[in-house]
């Protein structure tokens, strides 16, 4: 398939830059997958369409305050360093800006010295292999001199920065928001608990490839960048449960849904399991674990839409964002959600 049959227009002025005052007033486009049908809801009514014994599927993952400012040592040019995968002890994966000029066996400084990274190797598109250096614990350093890694589509500054982390985020590692949560308030869980629907909370940390765009045609021969994950038995029990009492598996998110179809794909069964996954979900690829999709809108030609179309058809998604669009929904991390049953 050609990368231009995922394109649409979508005027700028649509792109969300500020989340909303309340996470659960965002408006909801239902589509049923199987006829393309469209309601238009809000979030908060997305517990008319989850019934007791269903399970909701939550990535729990925590975003890190990736982005950090600092200085080449020997120039003291500035230079924009992105932490993106942890590869060993203190080997990151990270992105640079400007890259060109950084070369292995360069160091940066970031906050007077408090984190400084030697590169150890040159990978494509920007890419680094940085070891770190710093006093006390990584987290505190980054905490204190780190900011959160915004998509570059959002030209304002985040005022509260726990607005892009959703309220169940506890497992650190991600470069971005597994967005389709940050509609979620604790009370509208405690509704959906109270209602009988089960809560499962799985982990996949969002990596590079969200912020690399799709550069060939042909889709299939796109290399999807690895992102690691984490399932507990305790989940894939209760899954595994939910499926053999006939009700269904909603997967909150394009992160959560990779993670469950990846499990399924490898075991054939929900079971506790971690690694990397590399799963690339496009139309024509066979679903084996969820039965209802909870998501906001995607960039146009992104592997996101390519994932939603596979899970409806490709007709169905391009017509419900042409909608979304006429009738003025938000796009993008901050912006309105989808709910595709």
């Amino acid at each position: 398939m050609n990368i231009e049959e995922f394109d649409y227009d979508l005027p700028e002025e649509l792109i969300a830059q500020t989340p909303l005052k309340d996470r659960d007033t965002s408006r909801l486009l239902v589509l049923h997958k199987e006829n393309g049908e469209l309601e238009h809801r809000h979030f908060k009514d997305i517990i008319e369409y989850i019934n007791s014994g269903d399970t909701l599927v939550l990535n729990d993952t925590k975003v890190m305050p990736a982005r950090l400012f600092g200085v080449k040592q020997e120039t003291k040019a500035k230079v924009e360093m992105l932490m993106l995968t942890q590869i060993e002890g203190d080997d990151w994966e990270v992105l640079l800006k400007p890259a060109k000029r950084i070369k292995v066996g360069q160091k940066l400084s970031f906050g007077e010295g408090k984190i400084e990274a030697e590169c150890i190797e040159e990978l494509d598109q920007g890419g680094r292999i940085m070891r770190l250096s710093y006093e006390g614990i990584l987290q505190e350093r980054l905490d204190e001199l780190g900011e959160m890694p915004l998509p570059p589509y959002i030209k304002e500054r985040l005022e509260d920065q726990d607005r892009y982390q959703t309220v169940y985020a506890k497992a650190t590692g991600s470069a971005a928001a597994p967005t389709a949560g940050l509609h979620f308030t604790d009370e509208l869980l405690d509704e959906l608990k109270a209602k009988g629907v089960n809560l499962a909370f799985i982990t996949l940390h969002v990596g590079l490839g969200t912020f690399r765009p799709v550069s060939v045609d042909n889709i299939d021969d796109h290399e999807m960048h690895s992102e690691y994950y984490q399932m507990t038995q305790e989940t894939a029990d209760l899954l595994n449960q939910t499926k053999q009492n006939g009700k269904r598996i909603i997967s909150v998110g394009t992160t959560s849904t990779r993670t469950l179809e990846t499990i399924r794909r490898d075991y054939d069964t929900f079971t506790a399991a971690s690694g990397w996954t590399d799963i690339f979900i496009y139309p024509g690829f066979e679903f084996k674990a969820i039965d209802g999709l909870i998501t906001n809108f995607h960039l146009p030609k992104s592997t996101l839409v390519m994932l939603v179309s596979a899970f409806s058809s490709r007709q169905y998604i391009l017509n419900a964002y042409r909608t979304a669009v006429e009738m003025k929904y938000r796009f993008f991390s901050f912006g309105d959600a989808m709910l595709i049953i």
